[in-house]
């Protein structure tokens, strides 16, 4: 009880401390409003947006064993490729307000909205409101920025991880180097890392850099913290690698996007060393994706990234060498352990997207946005410079011409625009002294129209596929001024065709497998899927036999030809592919242990070349040996395999 008492008093103070912060910051409610606006304004026209993810959140809701494990399936029998922090928060909504797009999206949206605010606080502690107000709200503009606030990928949780390791530990050098704060800097890392694995990694180097850097009590202890800094960031971010790892094979799915069933085999591979240096799986195999273009020094600005955050890259780079240039990183400078923390998470994402020669997708940038929009505003510092403000102006100016060339060729219009009036605000702010505050305003206000307007534009249009991408709807699966190589310019796939989808017949059959004649799966009714959508008429077909005749689980290849099913009606299928069928190869003995414990009985037999020619082999050999071993039904492609393990493992 009087423990109780004297808690309550601290709640209460601190809840009105927080209140009074945003009462005496208008500009804070302004940009919290305006980013609540544009992640929540007609939020449902996105639908369950990946019919992937929403997928595994629907089974997740329907089994805690599917939820503790990240399972894809209610079944349990393959988890989906990434960790489950972020589809735990949607289940869980989900659990509580009913499986239905809001409950799905509207975290996602808060997430967004979060994010904005902490890079707000974090810029205006070393750089003052102004500061804070520019970062914020370039963040906030960022066309993928609202994009991905409005869909279910992980990235929502991941970008707020990754800013609020920053910010805690930008507070921390704020109090004299407080291990709490580093700490907590760690667990946001580790849950990052529970999000989206090693893409959480690329902020630690400028984290611990800045900290031994700055060092307030010292490098020693600056070291030892880091150490207890980073042994909390393992503790988080391993917690669950290491359930899946303790337990058995047996009582758990199996590990989606692995040939091994190895949860370190995902980390290392599949999410970890494999996207930098390339690797079998996903859309363009080892050449980077043919969605975020060829891998270079000037990826960032191409017409599949560029549009999307890469408006801004000048200005933040002239920003970053400005500030390097007058703190010269002195440990003393309020400035340096800022910049060496911001710019440092900036450049290693920067250098990773742009090297990333495996699996590539343009909405990857949403992780290098915060830090873009933070050295926007530690820009602001200097935008009044009669030095710096028109070296900012110009740099700004560069990328975003470039950005308009290369990818928003609707605003072609505005080059002449922006060249003049830009060369105004930097003679104003060289030449006339007493207006250099508005014009430094004003010249902000002309970079982030362009992006304003596209960011904007992602409302008005359902930002719900497997791809999704802020801007006009051309821009969805990396279009811009070309589209996908092959492709119509609308971001579609191109003639070559891609991953297959779920497939309804066995290898060499004609059945309805749900495929166009350029190979790349059609979606069901209802849409959805992205170009991994599966047939769900056929599918449905198939669900029903199978409950007709002793029920059980209907396997599939591909998660992705599944998730409509699951999505529309909780329909017990699964898949053993993985993600399009290629990313996963169970073993026979996988299969036939799984056959023989009642796990699979029916299994939908398809071939998997769907057109991609990258060498993996998916689950083709599991459906060669159903077709072998299983009994032929009355439905186009399904197998009954009751019975058959002995079979499948003579077979293999």
């Amino acid at each position: 009880m009087s423990t109780l008492a004297l808690d309550q008093p601290r709640r209460r103070a601190g809840s009105l401390s927080a209140l009074r912060a945003l009462v005496q910051r208008p500009e804070l409610l302004v940009l919290l409003a305006l980013a609540g606006g544009l992640n929540l304004w007609a939020l449902d026209l996105n639908g369950y947006a990946n019919d992937y993810y929403a997928a595994a959140v629907r089974s997740m809701t329907q089994s805690w064993h599917a939820f503790l494990y990240g399972s894809f399936d209610a079944a349990g029998l393959q988890t989906v490729d990434k960790p489950p922090l972020a589809l735990w928060v949607q289940a869980l909504s989900a659990r509580v307000f009913g499986f239905n797009s809001w409950a799905l999206l509207v975290p996602q949206a808060l997430m967004g909205v979060a994010t904005v605010g902490l890079t707000y606080d974090l810029a205006r502690s070393r750089f003052g409101r102004a500061a804070g107000f520019v970062a914020g709200l370039t963040l906030a503009l960022t066309p993928i920025t609202v994009a991905m606030a409005r869909h279910n990928n992980p990235d929502a949780l991941l970008v707020l991880c990754l800013v609020a390791a920053v910010w805690a530990l930008d507070r921390g050098l704020r109090r004299e180097g407080s291990l709490k704060w580093l700490v907590l800097s760690g667990v946001f890392v580790g849950l990052g890392f529970e999000t989206k694995m090693a893409a959480a990694l690329l902020v630690v180097p400028g984290l611990a850099l800045a900290w031994f850097c700055v060092a307030p009590k010292g490098r020693v202890t600056a070291a030892k913290q880091l150490l207890v800094g980073g042994a909390a960031m393992a503790v988080v971010g391993l917690a669950w690698p290491m359930l899946l790892w303790l337990t058995p094979a047996s009582e758990r799915p199996y590990v989606s996007g692995t040939d091994d069933n190895s949860i370190w085999s995902l980390i290392l591979g599949y999410n970890g060393l494999g996207r930098l240096f390339g690797q079998d799986g996903g859309p363009g195999g080892g050449g980077g994706g043919v969605f975020g273009g060829e891998a270079g020094p000037a990826r960032l600005l191409n017409a599949a990234l560029g549009g999307q955050a890469g408006w801004l890259i000048g200005f933040a780079l002239v920003a970053a060498l400005g500030l390097l240039l007058t703190s010269r990183l002195r440990r003393d400078d309020a400035r340096t352990g800022y910049l060496i923390a911001v710019g440092g998470a900036f450049a290693v994402t920067a250098v990773a997207f742009s090297r990333a020669s495996g699996i590539f997708h343009p909405y990857y940038v949403a992780a290098l946005a915060p830090f873009t929009a933070l050295l926007v505003g530690a820009g602001w510092s200097l935008l009044r410079s009669r030095t710096w403000g028109p070296l900012l102006i110009a740099g700004g100016l560069a990328t975003e011409i470039v950005v308009i060339a290369d990818s928003a060729t609707d605003l072609s219009w505005a080059t002449g625009v922006l060249l003049v009036l830009g060369a105004v605000a930097a003679a104003v702010i060289v030449f006339a002294p007493k207006l250099r505050a508005i014009a430094a305003a004003a010249a902000v206000g002309l970079l982030l129209f362009a992006p304003a307007s596209w960011a904007v534009r992602t409302l008005g249009h359902a930002t719900s596929s497997t791809f999704p991408a802020g801007g006009p709807a051309s821009q969805g699966m990396g279009g811009g001024r070309g589209g996908l190589p092959g492709g119509n310019g609308q971001g579609g796939p191109g003639g070559g065709g891609f991953a297959p989808g779920m497939g309804g017949a066995a290898p060499g059959a004609t059945g309805s497998s749900g495929t166009n004649s350029g190979g790349a799966a059609a979606p069901g009714p209802g849409g959805g899927g992205g170009m991994f959508g599966g047939d769900t008429s056929a599918l449905t077909e198939a669900v029903a036999y199978a409950n007709a005749n002793g029920g059980g689980t209907v396997v599939v290849s591909s998660q992705s030809g599944a998730a409509q099913s699951i999505v529309e009606s909780g329909a017990d299928v699964a898949a053993i592919g993985g993600f399009s069928g290629r990313e996963t190869v169970v073993t026979a003995e996988w299969l036939a242990d799984a056959v023989e414990d009642g796990r699979i009985r029916w299994i939908i037999a398809s071939s998997d070349s769907g057109g991609m020619r990258d060498g993996r082999t998916g689950a083709s050999h599991a459906m060669t040996i159903a077709t072998q071993v299983g009994k032929a039904t009355t439905i186009d492609g399904l197998y009954d395999l009751q019975g058959t393990a002995d079979e499948i493992r003579t077979a293999a």
